[in-house]
């Protein structure tokens, strides 16, 4: 998983965490609509993924990723006072869809737990990890 040193709006080392591996969190709103955030840090990385730290199918998700190769950037939404407004919003994005976890890939919504197995089991993931640059194989 993809962890980066925190910036003025952006997500950093989780305390606990060794340097190589670690939470993203910190969110700073500055005032901008959280469903504008949620864009801009879904198109940051080729893999995001918004998740709670205690949630199995978050955990699931994450550790799918990894075991394909693939180094997804994660936001843990617990671990930040302002996650609830991402919550919020990636739960006005959704539908009625559990809020966590969220993929993107390349910067587009790929979905909840239930589209991302899907797409695995009908082969459709590598390919759309390969397009954003996750995979090179």
């Amino acid at each position: 998983m993809h962890y980066q040193e925190a910036a003025a709006e952006s997500w950093g080392y989780y305390a606990a965490a060794p340097p190589a591996a670690g939470v993203r969190h910190g969110i700073s709103m500055g005032g901008a609509d959280p469903l504008e955030r949620v864009v801009r840090l879904a198109s940051g990385s080729a893999v995001v993924v918004f998740s709670m730290s205690t949630c199995c199918m978050c955990h699931a998700v994450k550790r799918l990723f990894c075991g394909m190769g693939v180094n997804p950037t994660v936001y843990e939404l617990d671990q930040d006072p302002r996650g609830k407004e991402i919550e919020r919003a990636l739960i006005r994005l959704l539908g009625n869809s559990p809020p966590v976890p969220v993929v993107f890939i390349g910067g587009k919504l790929v979905g909840a737990m239930d589209r991302v197995m899907a797409s695995h089991i009908n082969g459709t993931l590598v390919p759309l990890l390969k397009e954003a640059g996750a995979l090179w194989l």
